[in-house]
C-alpha cells in the first residue's frame, strides 16, 4: 500500500512573479527559497514550514475571469493561520476583497492577483 504522509507543494500559475511577490511575499509573509534552479522560465519557491507553493509564469490555460466570487465554491488552496482578525485587517488595508467562510469556521477566501482562490483558516478554531 502508498503511505503518503505530507503535502509537499503547491503549484500556481501566475502572470507576473514579481506581481505575484508583492501578494504572497509583501503581504502574506512568505520567504522565497533562494534554492529554486533555472527552471527556463520565470516564478518562485515561498516557503511555508517545510512545505511550499511554487509561482510559475507561465501561460495560464484556466480562464481567470468569471471564477465564483466565493472561493470556498472554486479550486482553491487553504492555508492556515494563528489570527484570522490580523490577515483580515492586512487584507482591508490593501484592498483585497475577501469573503467569510460560509461552513462557520473561522475562515476567509480571497484571490491572488492571477484569480487563485486562497482559504485561510484560523489554526486556533480548527
Amino acid at each position: 500500500m502508498i503511505e503518503i504522509t505530507a503535502l509537499h507543494h503547491v503549484s500556481l500559475i501566475v502572470a507576473d512573479t514579481e506581481r505575484s511577490l508583492a501578494f504572497y511575499r509583501d503581504l502574506l509573509g512568505l520567504s522565497p527559497d533562494p534554492a529554486r534552479p533555472d527552471l527556463g522560465y520565470p516564478g518562485a519557491w515561498l516557503q511555508i514550514g517545510p512545505q511550499q507553493i511554487h509561482l510559475l509564469e507561465l501561460p495560464n490555460p484556466d480562464p481567470t475571469d468569471g471564477r465564483p466570487a466565493h472561493g470556498g465554491r472554486d479550486r482553491h488552496l487553504a492555508l492556515s493561520v494563528h489570527d484570522l482578525d490580523r490577515l483580515r485587517q492586512r487584507l482591508e488595508a490593501a484592498g483585497i476583497p475577501f469573503s467569510l467562510s460560509r461552513s462557520g469556521r473561522r475562515a476567509l477566501f480571497c484571490r491572488d492577483p492571477d484569480a487563485n482562490a486562497l482559504e485561510f483558516v484560523e489554526l486556533n478554531a480548527q
